[in-house]
């Protein structure tokens, strides 16, 4: 199937309400979903002692082996209770956390593992001792690592100087585990995601980088509404579009939030200001006023259309508790499909993979569609 990535002005890249159309793109030259218990092995093996710093650092064979073994986790737990088995994971938070920290807990703990939490909100990584000595010295004693920090430099040293798997939990880029998670939940919803409508109203920030990258990987058409001055980054834009353009999926970028997300399956937002922009809250209430997602934004929405938040959620400001509460929201879906997407990742990158029969076959169900 044919397919459009619509972009404003492919060479400046800037949001405006109007697009211009890119023709089409040839097919799809990578199939989506894993076919085959080699294909998923394969996908396996290549993961095994990785890092994950970003989405872009997974192929698209190997984000759909990821899904398909966090369905497989979440419905078969007892075929993975012991497989991490006496292995050590260390966390890392310069920032605070709920979701993130006891879901990372409760996914290793629950398949044999143990997890170490250092609290690093007072003291920055890299202060008091380089990370490359920080690296050397975890390496001896830890299987994994996941960091939660502000400076996306921290991820990516501290992975490159480790011998083990880093996990990134949230930078100042990306935040990849939110992600997965996210299109985890839409796939229990719709099926296969391939093709569907996904949008984004809000500010462009770390989570906007990582939903954009994993729709374009899984092949669904991403949305993207923000005001003048918060569009994403170019570089994720330019990644975002380049997978799409394998895998059938679009995104387009514009200032409206109402055109964004007429005739969407899913309508997501997140905080006008994240962790580390707290000084600039004043200045950008105004700015996001109008992107806030109320039930008359909604309605503009396919009548089946979920609504997603990231949590925590302030409520009346980018969304109002008539939704954040309402039949549409998945924001509870999200905060527990945490746990199993993540056990997915630790098992992946840990080497304790394996591919259940029937547990899920990724892509194979339809997607529901209401008609108009």
């Amino acid at each position: 199937m044919g397919s459009k990535t619509v972009m404003m002005n492919p060479t400046a890249l800037k949001p405006s309400d109007t697009g211009e159309e890119i023709p089409a793109i040839p097919k799809p030259n990578v199939t989506l979903g894993i076919q085959s218990d080699t294909a998923f092995s394969e996908a396996a093996k290549r993961l095994h002692g990785r890092d994950l710093c970003s989405i872009a650092d997974l192929s698209v064979q190997e984000m759909a082996a990821i899904m398909e073994l966090a369905h497989a986790v979440k419905n078969h737990p007892e075929d993975f209770r012991h497989a991490l088995d006496a292995r050590q994971m260390v966390m890392f938070f310069e920032k605070a956390s709920l979701r993130t920290r006891l879901t990372f807990e409760a996914a290793i703990n629950t398949l044999g593992g143990n997890a170490i939490f250092v609290d690093q909100t007072q003291s920055p990584l890299g202060e008091r001792e380089s990370l490359a000595d920080m690296a050397h010295n975890i390496e001896r004693w830890m299987a994994i690592m996941v960091l939660r920090t502000y400076s996306h430099e921290t991820i990516t040293e501290m992975a490159a100087c480790s011998r083990i798997p880093v996990i990134n939990a949230l930078s100042d880029l990306e935040h990849p585990c939110q992600a997965i998670a996210d299109f985890f939940t839409l796939e229990e919803r719709f099926g296969s995601v391939e093709g569907l409508k996904f949008a984004y109203v809000g500010d462009g920030n770390n989570v906007c980088h990582s939903l954009m990258l994993t729709a374009a990987q899984l092949g669904a058409h991403c949305i993207v509404a923000t005001p003048k001055g918060f569009a994403p980054k170019l570089d994720i834009i330019h990644k975002a579009i380049e997978i799409a353009e394998s895998t059938g999926g679009s995104l387009t970028l514009m200032n409206d939030p109402v055109k964004a997300v007429t005739g969407v399956d899913a309508v997501y937002t997140d905080v006008c200001t994240s962790m580390g922009f707290e000084h600039e809250a004043t200045k950008r209430a105004p700015i996001f006023k109008p992107y806030q997602v109320n039930e008359a934004l909604m309605s503009h929405a396919q009548p089946h259309a979920v609504f997603m938040h990231c949590l925590p959620a302030h409520r009346n400001a980018e969304v109002t508790d008539a939704v954040l509460d309402g039949p549409q929201s998945v924001v509870f879906d999200q905060a527990e499909n945490r746990m199993h997407a993540q056990k997915a990742l630790l098992l992946m990158l840990l080497g304790g993979a394996k591919r259940v029969a029937n547990s899920r076959a990724r892509g194979a169900q339809a997607r529901k569609r209401v008609t108009a």
